[in-house]
């Protein structure tokens, strides 16, 4: 793909799952941003900041789109990364609205730790339920006024929650809330969240092809369960020596602000706009082309022996350790070859270490840069090696 011409021909970049690559069109995004309008959003009236604004709401209103939710139900906030939001929530969420926290075995350490946290400082019951096999969640469990913190996506494998919508509906029938972690969604599942209308979606920009950036889109009656406490610049309308007005009060447009302390990444919030249009804009043969690299990858690592393959479908996302090698060493032979694949727990330490006693594994995540000739190499080098 011509989009990704700084990649160099004997380069194989397989750590997707951490942070892709961008696009030249993104890349040109937000060097245009610090090149023709480099200003503060929301704060000034001159030419530069109005074309801040237009492009950050324009924005917004492309990450509803991208998963079929509703302007009239939700708004998205900006943030550092998909742990910044969902601890950004936890930490100014009412614990008295809940009676537990519930969890699964397969999440990053982003919900899992932030769960953690949560259910300690408020003195609320923990549950971290075991995923199954296909990704889906126990459904016979206590949900009564739980806040459930999952992901849609494994960052491990892939897996995904296939019953996301009964979920959401049997926590909400019974008093409680559902923040999703869709930080390994958002690039080649984002499907599994059209229309989910969960209460609280995070994600990060940078697991799908746009720049460092955290996202979060949530439900505006889901408002009623934070107080806020985390507060600053950009937050407020008016400000007395004892109190002030949060502009989410005053202007119904502004809920956002709610969650957006001191000033944003204006740039790459506006080229995380760039990036969706992209990501619309790929073709059948792109998606293909994905589809087959995975599925050739997944058959050449479940073909040999010394390979032991957590995933048990073709997935973007593959984990894996070899019999009789330490995988960071094999990260380092296959980086000599300028192969760059990401090796250990992917901050994912209980399941993998804790349930499954798992050695550090080598995981290849890829991306719709990669190429048929990327997985030859891989094959041919991991032949070579193993």
């Amino acid at each position: 793909m011509n989009d990704f011409d700084y990649l160099g021909n004997k380069e194989v970049y397989v750590d997707s799952a951490c942070q892709s690559l961008r696009p030249r069109p993104v890349i040109d995004s937000l060097n245009e941003y610090y090149e023709k309008f480099n200003s503060c959003g929301e704060r000034v009236k001159y030419p530069w900041g109005i074309e801040t604004d237009r492009r950050v709401e324009k924005t917004r209103e492309e990450v509803l789109k991208y998963l079929k939710l509703s302007k009239r139900e939700y708004f998205v906030s900006f943030t550092l990364n998909t742990s910044y939001g969902i601890n950004l929530i936890l930490s100014q969420l009412n614990a008295e609205k809940f009676d537990k926290v519930i969890t699964s075995d397969i999440e990053h350490n982003s919900p899992f730790l932030a769960t953690m946290s949560f259910a300690k400082k408020n003195g609320l019951e923990r549950k971290v339920i075991s995923r199954n096999e296909d990704g889906s969640l126990p459904l016979d469990e206590d949900f009564s006024r739980a806040v459930v913190v999952v992901n849609c996506a494994s960052n491990i494998d892939g897996r995904k929650l296939l019953n996301i919508r009964e979920l959401i509906k049997k926590v909400h029938s019974n008093g409680g809330a559902v923040i999703i972690d869709a930080a390994q969604a958002m690039a080649h599942s984002s499907e599994i969240l059209h229309k989910a209308e969960p209460d609280a979606i995070c994600f990060s920009a940078h697991k799908m092809y746009a720049p460092s950036l955290g996202g979060m889109i949530v439900k505006k009656d889901f408002l009623k369960f934070i107080d806020t406490s985390f507060i600053g610049g950009g937050m407020v309308d008016d400000v007395d020596k004892d109190s002030y007005l949060l502009s989410s009060e005053k202007n119904p447009d502004h809920l956002y602000t709610k969650f957006e302390t001191g000033l944003q990444a204006w740039g790459e919030i506006i080229a995380l706009g760039r990036a969706i249009e992209w990501l619309n804009k790929l073709g059948r043969k792109d998606h293909k082309n994905l589809e087959n690299n995975c599925l050739e990858l997944f058959e050449f690592l479940s073909s040999s022996r010394k390979v032991h393959l957590v995933n048990r479908e073709p997935n973007p996302t593959m984990s894996f350790f070899v019999e009789g090698i330490d995988s960071h060493l094999l990260g380092e032979a296959l980086g000599a070859e300028k192969i760059m694949a990401r090796t250990g727990y992917f901050c994912a330490h209980y399941y993998l270490d804790k349930v499954r006693h798992f050695p550090p594994l080598v995981r290849f995540s890829l991306g719709y840069h990669n190429r048929p000739e990327d997985i030859k190499k891989i094959k041919k080098v991991m032949e070579k090696i193993v």
